[in-house]
């Protein structure tokens, strides 16, 4: 029996699911094998879906469930998407009426499904839409578009807005996912936006892929050229490799090159650019400002006009929230998939490779609210972080190996606090992206630095993002680093971070004498792998006290921990996986 929800089109046997695994044959119809059942819930901001250009600011309940129907490389939302028959066995699920309770209770304006596609849940979705709609709230998603005619219609009478994620604009682009074509996303698009519901489109930009994603906003502009579009910068996770990471300096460019086609472009996944703000097309005065907030998500830092100063009006649909709702911990859109693999990242280092046993502790995770807070404070300081490694080796049986792996660190880490005491400790700032992008007050980053024996500057900063805030040119000048370090999540080259300092005339003593550095990727935060980190920070900051052979110890830590030899040329930005080919 064929399936009609999406343009997959399994055919199911009976007993059989397809390949969403979210579907079943039950002998007469295809049906939903978790009908009404819901994974998490929590409320975001609407640009952390992200949706632009609909009701700024407004306060939405983030819901998902599991499962996807394509299957395309470095997802994001690897987890829910992965692991969907052992996540969705696991726990008590959540039906609509605690939904709407949760939006009630947390003054919410509406709900948004996202983290997973709809299409996976597609009538549950259907159905929770119906009844936040009699209770007058907003409903709307974030989906890949790869869905029939019928499903489409069925979705655009009940939803008011919509993020369609692009893979590109050719049949290739879908083939790579699993899809036949991209004629059905972009039928999609033209449907929904024609009856009347606010859509906006993202579209991943891969290295050396500009043609895709220009030929991409062609497409969209001759349905209508007010659809916002947002341009996704690719980081590799799961089995992607860092040659397919775009620098942000090649994707601002992209942007300007993208204007001339659609005026709406915004770029993602690139800390400290402006090309997340709203621009005013007849004066050029910001309007909305917004800045870097985690994987696929932007935040509105202060001014929000959806009418200029100048008198042009903007093509935004609903009014401006008067307050700004900040997530706590790893909450806010995409983070929450980001603090999942990071206790993966602790579990794959424990041995932990049972897909029950993963799923069970999510689960739990997911269903006490670690990630709201208590997650967030434990990663974030250094001894705390290994007493939760012994709390999940606890958890899972894997008390030896917890201890094996915290008294690993721990001897290296007592060794190079015992040598730094009585060091000079020279001036450090810690950035992300572009260098006047910095890292929060409070970030593990910034422990390192301290265990390293250096000064972390970012401590003077009076205020706080997530992961970080932009700085002006004079604040950056006045905090006068001898040393910068740029995150190893997302990154930035040391020429692109010495060229961006030239370009600004950021005249700090780090960039005069050299002392600009990128970290490893999920060497500084995340990942178990922090130690490796530590230790090439402490080489840096104290040539004459550390000669740590920093080649020599990862291949100790991989080989040990992950049962592979280390190869840098593997690397990318997960923190679970030690590199694209581990599984």
């Amino acid at each position: 029996m064929r399936c009609t929800i999406c343009e997959v089109g399994c055919e199911i046997s009976p007993g059989g699911t397809g390949r969403c695994r979210m579907y079943r044959n039950d002998g007469t119809t295809i049906v939903e094998r978790f009908p009404d059942a819901f994974l998490a819930a929590f409320p975001v901001a609407v640009e952390t879906l992200p949706v632009l250009h609909f009701f700024p600011g407004a306060k939405l309940l983030q819901v998902c469930t599991v499962g996807c129907n394509l299957a395309c490389g470095g997802c994001v939302s690897e987890i829910l998407v992965g692991h969907a028959d052992s996540l969705a066995a696991t726990g008590e699920a959540l039906g609509p009426d605690d939904l709407l309770r949760l939006a009630t209770e947390n003054a919410c304006t509406g709900i948004a499904f996202a983290l997973n596609d709809p299409i996976a849940s597609l009538p549950t979705f259907c159905r929770l839409a119906e009844r936040a709609r009699e209770e007058g709230l907003l409903v709307g998603c974030s989906t890949n578009g790869y869905m029939t005619e019928s499903s489409a219609l069925r979705l655009r009478d009940r939803v008011d807005f919509v993020n369609i994620g692009l893979k590109g604009a050719t049949d290739a682009s879908y083939h790579a996912c699993g899809a036949k074509s991209a004629a059905p996303v972009f039928r999609t698009v033209r449907l929904l936006h024609e009856g009347g519901v606010h859509v906006e489109a993202s579209v991943v930009y891969r290295r050396g892929g500009e043609d895709e994603v220009i030929d991409a906003a062609r497409m969209l502009a001759a349905i209508s050229p007010d659809i916002p579009l947002q341009v996704m910068r690719f980081v590799p996770f799961g089995d992607a490799g860092l040659g397919e990471e775009p620098t942000i300096y090649a994707s601002e460019e992209l942007c300007d090159r993208l204007r001339d086609i659609l005026p709406w472009v915004y770029l993602f996944n690139s800390p400290g650019t402006t090309h997340l703000t709203t621009f005013c097309p007849a004066c050029g005065m910001p309007c909305i400002e917004r800045e870097f907030f985690g994987p696929m998500g932007s935040h509105l830092v202060s001014r929000a006009q959806t009418v200029c100063e100048c008198g042009r009006a903007l093509p935004v649909r609903g009014a401006v929230s008067p307050t700004v709702f900040y997530e706590p911990g790893m909450m806010g859109g995409y983070r929450v998939t980001r603090g999942l693999e990071m206790v993966w990242a602790i579990l794959a280092c424990l041995g932990v490779e049972e897909q029950a046993v993963l799923a069970r502790v999510w689960g739990e995770v997911l269903r006490t609210g670690m990630l709201g807070k208590e997650l967030h404070d434990r990663m974030n300081n250094i001894d705390a972080y290994l007493e939760l490694v012994m709390d999940f080796a606890r958890r899972t049986g894997r008390e030896e190996a917890g201890r094996e792996l915290t008294t690993y660190i721990r001897d290296r880490l007592e060794f190079i606090r015992e040598r730094v005491a009585g060091a000079p400790r020279p001036r450090v700032y810690y950035a992300m992206g572009h260098p006047l992008f910095a890292l929060n007050p409070g970030r593990f980053e910034g422990k390192l630095v301290e265990a390293a024996g250096g000064t972390y500057v970012n401590r003077a900063i009076d205020r706080e993002g997530k992961p970080g805030v932009s700085l002006s040119r004079e604040e950056f000048v006045a905090l006068a680093p001898e040393y910068l370090f740029t995150s190893g999540f997302l990154t930035s080259t040391v020429e692109d971070t010495l060229r961006y300092c030239a370009e600004h005339d950021l005249n700090v003593p780090a960039v005069r004498d050299g002392q600009v550095y990128s970290m490893r990727p999920s060497w500084d935060f995340g990942s178990p792998r922090w130690i490796l980190g530590l230790m090439t920070i402490t080489n840096t900051l104290h040539p004459d006290l550390f000669a740590f052979d920093i080649e020599e110890e990862a291949d100790r830590f991989y080989r040990r921990f992950y049962g592979v030899p280390y190869r840098a040329a593997d690397a990318n930005r997960s923190f679970a996986h030690p590199g694209m080919e581990w599984r």
